[in-house]
């Protein structure tokens, strides 16, 4: 059992200090307590990683998007120029 770096032997150790510190009537509500702000903890990260991925989801379907109109964008100056009469725009000559 390794909870954030600490072993068996040194948890015991911590109750033992804290039972002494606090007494029997104080730890239950201190343990409570402690439960509370570690779910709120994790409720907070949560919620950061499910926005954060929400983010990322919208930025990579706008690239998508992005990348579908622009090959539409080069064929409809190809399209334009060829009715015109001059050259059509390559990929290259359209991003310049």
């Amino acid at each position: 059992m390794n909870i954030f770096g600490i072993g068996l032997p040194e948890m015991g150790l911590i109750m033992i200090v804290a039972l002494l510190i606090f007494g029997p009537k104080k730890l239950p509500e201190i343990g409570r307590s402690v439960g509370k702000a570690i779910r709120g903890f994790q409720e907070a990260s949560n919620e950061f990683q499910s926005e954060f991925k929400r983010e990322a989801e919208q930025i990579e379907q706008v690239m998508k998007t992005s990348a579908e109109i622009e090959p539409k964008q080069i064929e409809a100056a190809n399209s334009e120029q060829n009715t015109a009469g001059s050259s059509p725009v390559t990929e290259g000559s359209a991003a310049n």
